[in-house]
């Protein structure tokens, strides 16, 4: 993937990972485009930067991706990266009948959202030079945490529909999978100062060395998540499942 000269668009850029990628892309050189719910963290995300620009889109909604995709492309004809990163992680509770609106939520933000915009943006993608579209899946894609079952499910989803992608696209547009370890974003409530998860500045600078890498990888995987990469490879699948359901 180039790294600089870009024009990209990041969903969730209005916090953690999503609003620090953004600042580390535009100060190589790119245009950023942050999306998200909310106008305000997203204006604090690109205040007083070059060639930032915010819109709102809230992923979860089918309709307004399709007019989003076409407004973002009439003010910034130059796309050509996607990063899908917005998303959401509840906890859950399976021992009982429930109501199934965080399951349903987490599924319409976590991968019909990212499959909606991605499919929204296919036909301009591929019609740029040096495309590239960018999933953002998770170490619990891997290794899932038995409390938040469907948000593993759907990062899970993405890691498959991501190599099908890759597949389906080769030679015209770029397909990374980038997967992080728990990391102290507001992900969750309280997750920003969890001890024991990988601080938010070291997370975006390794992230970061990874993408300047050339060739890109295939997968932007920091060392700390690579536990649960490759655990079931490497025969320790149940041992990692029993010490993420402890926590």
């Amino acid at each position: 993937m180039k790294t600089t000269g870009n024009t990209i668009l990041i969903t969730g850029g209005g916090s953690g990972i999503g609003r620090e990628l953004a600042r580390r892309f535009n100060e190589l050189g790119n245009a950023v485009i942050v999306a998200g719910r909310r106008l305000k963290t997203l204006e604090e995300t690109i205040a007083g930067r070059d060639r930032m620009h915010a819109i709102t889109l809230d992923v979860e909604d089918h309709e307004a991706i399709k007019a989003f995709a076409d407004e973002v492309v009439a003010r910034h004809p130059s796309l050509n990266v996607l990063i899908n990163n917005a998303g959401v992680m509840r906890r859950e509770n399976l021992t009982r009948t429930r109501d199934l609106h965080d399951a349903e939520q987490t599924i319409a933000a976590n991968l019909l959202g990212p499959i909606r915009l991605t499919n929204a943006l296919t036909d301009h993608l591929v019609s740029q030079p040096d495309a590239a579209i960018v999933n953002v899946s998770s170490g619990l894609a891997f290794v899932p945490l038995s409390g938040t079952p469907t948000y593993n499910a759907t990062k899970a989803a993405i890691h498959s529909y991501t190599v099908s992608l890759r597949e389906q696209l080769k030679g015209k547009v770029e397909v990374i999978e980038l997967a992080p370890p728990a990391v102290q974003t507001e992900l969750t409530p309280g997750q920003s100062t969890r001890e024991g998860y990988m601080p938010l500045d070291e997370f975006i600078d390794e992230t970061m060395t990874l993408f300047l890498q050339q060739p890109t990888p295939r997968e932007i995987l920091v060392e700390r998540v690579g536990f649960l990469r490759w655990a079931e490879r490497d025969g320790r699948f149940d041992q990692a499942v029993e010490m993420l359901s402890t926590h």
